[in-house]
């Protein structure tokens, strides 16, 4: 690769100079190669990820549970009633699939509501499934339901990885009310599935 080579002179002139190739290059109209600057790579702002896991003991099969979890229309059901939760479209006939988008209008706040999008990113029917936030209040949420065969019924788990956006206020918010909501969230989860498939034998374990 040829480039222009500037001297100086004694007398403190300034000259170029050019190579032959470049000369015969430009004699034919021959593209003479474009000096490139070195980009700088682009450093990623860093963003603190929360975990949930919850695992919960149902007297069910693992069909029944595959059939009861997989369906959105039972979202609203083991949903705290105040977050005003309501599916306004769900793509599909009704059965879950890869790809299947879910929208739904949720309150963060007391009369503060908001439309969120999901999508179903994964589905090993009857194991587990993953919903991942597409539009919504989170910088990142990754929700798994992994349902296992236990004797007696199945035991279900599940883990949620959650960001906040916003940078350090977004922390803030998390340790203010945000963690708390969640749990909260789980919480009613758990026991209206008591209720639902009610069995002395049900119990959770929590871990953050």
């Amino acid at each position: 690769m040829c480039y222009y080579k500037y001297t100086k002179s004694r007398s403190g002139s300034t000259s170029r100079e050019v190579c032959v190739m470049c000369l015969f290059a430009r004699s034919f109209d021959i593209p003479q190669p474009v000096r490139r600057r070195k980009t700088k790579p682009i450093k990623a702002k860093k963003m603190k990820v929360y975990s949930i896991r919850r695992t919960q003991f149902l007297p069910v099969t693992p069909r029944e549970a595959w059939d009861f979890f997989s369906a959105p229309a039972n979202l609203p059901r083991i949903t705290p009633e105040s977050m005003g939760f309501k599916i306004l479209y769900s793509s599909g006939d009704g059965v879950m699939y890869p790809g299947q988008l879910i929208r739904y209008r949720v309150n963060i706040l007391p009369m503060v509501s908001l439309h969120w999008v999901t999508e179903i990113t994964h589905v090993h029917e009857p194991a587990y499934f993953v919903d991942e936030q597409r539009f919504g209040p989170y910088a990142l949420w990754h929700h798994q339901h992994h349902f296992k065969e236990v004797a007696g019924g199945i035991e279900m788990t599940d883990e949620v990885n959650y960001a906040i956006p916003f940078g350090f206020i977004g922390q803030l918010a998390n340790w203010l009310f945000v963690e708390q909501r969640v749990n909260v969230i789980f919480d009613y989860r758990f026991a209206k599935l008591k209720s639902l498939f009610s069995d002395d034998k049900a119990n959770i374990r929590k871990s953050a």
